[in-house]
């Protein structure tokens, strides 16, 4: 099979839509399939050459030139890979896929993965819609796109050729009890809501030794600096950037927390799951999807403080209630494997094959 995967960029920023792509068109490479990316390039190029993807420098901004410029390279790139597949991860490469297909020979499938997005319903120009949750297409499907045409394929990072084994990683000398989260540092992911949260603690655990830890980076870091800097517990605070590796985080973590308001999936609740911290995490979308319910972790209302607060109380001063969901974190781990993954999207690309009849 010939497969052509579209992205904005392939760049090492902690991106989970370019994660995603990337873990997928390495595993089929090494699957004996002949696959490609387009894309405006960056860091993951190396890794791609690694595993024989070829890539192909594609400028999809969303500017009348450039559009017009993207819709030209894009239709070279078709011709001179020959596609069976296009698997495209944003709103643009399904567009421009559909408007330029032509009698070109090639089936289109897309990836849902920020649902919460208004242009999320043009993902439904292509012959199949891959839904990374069941949250997601319930809201896809309630959004107008056809069941017939909808897939899911949960995430899953566990066993990325873009990580070492968990094994190989040391973890770093935190300040214990370590409270951290691994994500965007943007207004969605409630990250005030964990600050907050975590300033509150202190009125029931004043001389508690605990820190936070807020590993990612993006627009609103500032912003959030500032409120942090607000809090009388400012100096336990930790701002640490993107990390190419978080996993080093995640191993000397006690509680790792995901307080987003939206969250289709939420995949570094995966890692965090295999690393073995006890989780708090919202109940939105399809974050009660990877924690199976409230099985692999506790589960509170977004945008609630107080509640994120209480369970963070709760763990703290009850060891044996910390050990407790540190121990349920890791079990059951198999279906959040990229292999998984893989072998899921493969069969969904079939079925768009023998769905269009090419």
């Amino acid at each position: 099979m010939r497969i052509l995967h579209v992205l904005n960029d392939i760049q090492k920023i902690g991106n989970g839509i370019i994660n995603v792509a990337i873990d997928l068109a390495c595993l089929q490479a090494q699957a004996g399939h002949d696959v490609a990316v387009a894309s405006g390039g960056g860091e993951f190029e190396a890794l791609l050459a690694d595993y024989g993807v070829r890539h192909f420098r594609f400028d999809q901004r969303r500017r009348p030139v450039p559009l017009i410029k993207a819709a030209q390279r894009f239709w070279k790139i078709v011709e001179a890979f020959e596609p069976n597949v296009i698997h495209t991860h944003m709103m643009t490469g399904v567009v421009l896929a559909k408007l330029l297909k032509g009698s070109a020979n090639y089936a289109i499938v897309a990836t849902v993965h920020n649902e919460f997005q208004r242009s999320a319903i043009l993902m439904g120009l292509a012959d199949r819609v891959i839904a990374i949750s069941q949250a997601v297409a319930i809201s896809m499907q309630q959004r107008g796109i056809p069941a017939s045409k909808l897939r899911v394929v949960t995430n899953g990072t566990l066993g990325s050729p873009r990580c070492r084994p968990l094994s190989e990683i040391e973890p770093l000398p935190l300040h214990r009890a370590a409270i951290t989260t691994v994500a965007g540092m943007f207004h969605r992911k409630g990250i005030k809501t964990l600050i907050d949260a975590f300033t509150e603690m202190f009125t029931s655990l004043a001389d508690f030794p605990v820190h936070l830890y807020l590993v990612g980076d993006g627009d609103d870091r500032a912003e959030f600096e500032r409120h942090a800097q607000k809090s009388p517990v400012g100096d336990r605070i930790h701002f640490e950037g993107f990390q190419p590796e978080p996993q080093r985080y995640l191993l000397a973590t006690d509680i790792f927390v995901l307080a987003s308001d939206r969250e289709p999936f939420g995949l570094v609740l995966s890692e965090a799951r295999e690393a073995g911290c006890a989780i708090v995490a919202t109940q939105v979308d399809g974050i009660p999807e990877v924690l199976e319910g409230g099985k692999a972790g506790l589960l509170v209302p977004p945008r609630d403080a107080s509640a994120l607060s209480k369970a963070l109380i709760q763990l703290l001063s009850h060891p044996t209630q910390l050990e407790m969901w540190k121990q349920r974190a890791p079990q059951n781990l198999e279906w959040l494997s990229v292999k998984r993954v893989h072998q899921e999207t493969l069969e969904v690309y079939e079925d768009a094959i023998r769905g269009f009849d090419l």
